[in-house]
């Protein structure tokens, strides 16, 4: 029988459940998963200690990766065998057998291995949304970027230098700097910093063209004050 980690009540770490589950047959756009990795994500958290509600008990994680062991009728983009990864709209990665809608899986190629690739999809397309649909970057943009050093920040800050940004990446800490700064940053400072200055400078006191902000409340008024006029704030997460 497959197994699964569940979740009966709210609490800490203490309340994950090893536990033997029942898995369905695939149905008609379904594909059964053996998973080989899991990603893990402050979703999963958030839902363990009961600040993102769902029904309980329930299976924690979003994406994982794996092999195909079968698929439903009208799938043809998978097959048995073949390694994939997907990014769920509902929990249940944390198991060892998944169904999943088909619509949700992606084949992948050889270079990516199994790690990167459950790691990578929510936070992936996470920042893909963040640099070309809410805010679309362009080449010479100011950026400034919070939680630079996090799983969506260390996406962030290459992805916008590579689309041509200037890139203020902020960190928790000191011990963090040279991690971000090595991702391609222009500036690295830490939350301590007097970052909003560091915002306006070189551009005359107008400040950057768009702030990606996940930490919340602690700095959401001083991103604010780093924008240039009708700049756009971008808050996601509330880490």
């Amino acid at each position: 029988m497959s197994h699964a980690i569940r979740i009966h009540r709210h609490g800490g770490p203490e309340v994950l459940e090893w536990e033997p589950v029942e898995v369905a047959a695939p149905g008609p756009g379904e594909v059964l998963v053996r998973h080989t990795a899991i990603g893990l994500n402050f979703f999963d958290v958030y839902e363990r200690t009961g600040l993102y509600q769902a029904a309980l008990p329930l299976t924690p994680g979003r994406e994982a990766a794996g092999v195909v062991e079968a698929v439903g009728t009208g799938v043809s983009h998978v097959a048995a065998g073949h390694r994939v990864a997907y990014v769920g709209n509902v929990s249940g990665a944390y198991s060892e057998l998944r169904v999943v809608s088909a619509d949700r899986i992606v084949r992948l190629p050889d270079t990516i291995d199994d790690r990167t690739a459950a790691a990578i999809m929510l936070k992936g397309l996470t920042a893909q949304m963040l640099l070309r649909q809410v805010y679309r970057v362009r080449r010479a943009d100011r950026v400034l970027i919070h939680a630079a050093a996090g799983g969506v920040g260390s996406l962030l800050v290459p992805w916008a230098k590579h689309l041509g940004a200037w890139v203020l990446a902020l960190v928790g800490n000191a011990s963090k700097v040279d991690h971000v700064r090595a991702l391609g940053a222009d500036e690295v400072l830490t939350t301590d910093d007097d970052w909003v200055t560091a915002a306006k400078a070189g551009t005359k006191g107008q400040g950057v063209h768009v702030v990606y902000d996940s930490v919340g409340k602690d700095t959401f008024w001083r991103s604010l004050d780093s924008l240039r006029a009708r700049g756009m704030m971008v808050t996601f997460g509330n880490s």
